[in-house]
């Protein structure tokens, strides 16, 4: 009887040993995990970035908005003076005569 429960016993053993995951499925599995967890990390740091250069963009829209207020008030306190107006751009120029010989 002895001898038939040690045979059950190691029987027992070697099977559940064979049904589990080998070491190469294992290993396998763990660079799996790791590529997985690598391209969640990538895409939460690409999202981040998108924000914050959202973020910057209102910043200086709000920034140019602010600073053409200041300019206009300063305007109107007559701390500054207007812009002149541009000139507008002359006209084609004419082509240079050219002088003949005789």
């Amino acid at each position: 009887m002895k001898k038939l429960a040690t045979i059950l016993v190691i029987a027992a053993v070697a099977f559940m040993t064979s049904c589990g995951p080998s070491a190469k499925e294992k290993e396998a599995k763990r660079i799996a995990d790791s590529v997985r967890v690598a391209d969640s990390m990538a895409m939460v740091q690409a999202q981040q970035q998108r924000v914050a250069d959202s973020i910057a963009k209102v910043q200086a829209a709000q920034k140019k908005v602010a600073d053409s207020i200041a300019h206009q008030d300063s305007i109107a306190k007559h701390l500054i003076k207007p812009a002149k107006a541009a000139k507008p751009a002359k006209a084609a120029a004419a082509p240079a005569k050219k002088a003949h010989k005789k």
